[in-house]
């Protein structure tokens, strides 16, 4: 039988590093990356027949659990019809259908392949509508691999970054302007030194994927009337939170609604998804109707649409309920083990939590990337280890968030606990 090892040596012949995404390698953890065959559940299960509680839950998506019966039965009947058209087609209207009539803060939207390219598209969108070309991000918020967005803080004034990736021209970093989370005087600053040339502030509401970085609604708010102030834009990166915080996401959390929103995840059942929502006088600037480009060959897949509606049509209110109470137990459930565990090993950590989400880290409070630790790494890897041998399997970074599904109910917790303290 081949091994974790020896796959994983193969899969660095045949793949830069390895992996398709770089989270997934492991780097750092003093381990093999885990080569999964099968999933059920709140459960994973590797080639070698070891069966892991999964809070990674691919990044997101899976909010019903892995393999919900009910999804993959509209994906076993999507299939059978075929799987990629290229045409026009009525799952898509279906699914757009079903959320613009559930979210009264958005006109219409277009689906794409990935919260990558949604957002890639939201800032070109924002750009023509606003014949603008500057973009205000904020640092310690991910909005995928787009040059732009690969962009982080620079030494010296407000608004000054650089690329944080090898191959973004200096063209891109230079319209990018990158602040702390919080900096109102840098945000009043940049709008001073850039009049009349920021098309628009994005901002992940909840931003969640180099921590959990909770934000006061009072800081959005403050972006919101910033923003109108200076006739720029209001980007909701919801690619996380949407769909999974609430059905509207942060945008109804808050009850503050920006000019374009960005979906993913959730909204394709587990399948590759992205899409861009906003009113329909922002949206009529997206080709064919105005002058801002944006195609795709794999756009609106039928599968992702089906599968995506079947996920979205049982996320109740009572179904939101049920998952925030399962991700409180696991919550609670981790930080009595942590406090317990072989004399105090693992004392220093502490649980940040929103809704389903939830970060182990060695701190509370931490809300903007100058706070985090700076030896949150070398803490986290035997931490990861310690859960990994027990069975229990965590995003394999330690900056990223755990997920909790519906899936994770009473049954999967009394397991956690078994596996925890056995």
């Amino acid at each position: 039988m081949t091994t974790q090892n020896e796959l994983f040596e193969k899969s660095k012949k045949l793949v830069p590093g390895g992996v398709h995404s770089p989270v997934r390698s492991f780097k750092g953890l003093h381990t093999t990356p885990r080569f999964i065959k099968k999933s059920h559940g709140a459960m994973i299960e590797d080639i070698d027949g070891n069966d892991y509680i999964d809070f990674c839950m691919s990044f997101g998506p899976l909010v019903l659990g892995h393999k919900d019966e009910d999804v993959e039965k509209s994906l076993v009947s999507a299939l059978s019809r075929g799987w990629s058209y290229g045409t026009c087609e009525p799952y898509s209207l279906d699914l757009a259908e079903y959320l613009l009539s559930r979210l009264n803060f958005v006109d219409q939207i277009r689906f794409v392949n990935s919260g990558t390219e949604a957002v890639m598209t939201a800032l070109r969108l924002a750009r023509g509508a606003t014949k603008k070309n500057k973009i205000i991000k904020f640092n310690g918020c991910y909005h995928g691999h787009t040059d732009s967005m690969l962009i982080k803080a620079g030494s010296g004034l407000a608004g000054t970054s650089e690329a944080s990736s090898a191959g973004v021209p200096e063209g891109v970093s230079e319209d990018t302007l990158v602040l702390e989370l919080g900096d109102v005087e840098g945000i009043e600053q940049c709008f001073k030194d850039h009049a009349g040339q920021i098309a628009a502030i994005i901002i992940e509401p909840l931003p969640a994927n180099n921590g959990l970085l909770i934000q006061d609604t009072s800081f959005l708010q403050y972006l919101r009337d910033v923003t109108k102030k200076n006739d720029a834009l209001l980007i909701f990166d919801e690619v996380i939170s949407g769909f999974r915080v609430a059905f509207g996401g942060m945008t109804e959390l808050t009850g503050i609604v920006p000019d374009i929103l960005t979906y993913g995840k959730i909204i394709g059942g587990g399948l590759p998804v992205g899409a861009i929502a906003a009113k329909k006088e922002i949206m009529d600037n997206l080709a064919p109707v105005g002058n801002v480009y944006q195609a795709g060959t794999l756009s609106a897949n039928p599968l992702a649409m089906v599968g995506g509606l079947e996920t979205l049509k049982k996320m109740t209110t009572e179904a939101y309920a049920e998952l925030n109470a399962n991700a409180e137990k696991i919550i609670s459930v981790f930080t009595k083990w942590l406090k317990e565990y072989n004399n105090g090993e693992f004392a220093h950590y502490s649980l940040t939590g929103h809704s389903s989400l939830f970060w182990i880290v060695s701190e509370e409070g931490i809300n903007c990337m100058d706070k985090i630790p700076s030896d949150i790494t070398e803490k986290f890897n035997p931490l990861f280890k310690t859960l990994l041998d027990k069975g229990i399997y965590l995003s394999p970074n330690s900056y990223e968030v755990g997920f909790v599904s519906l899936a994770h109910n009473d049954e999967v917790i009394k397991e956690l606990e078994t596996r925890l303290w056995k």
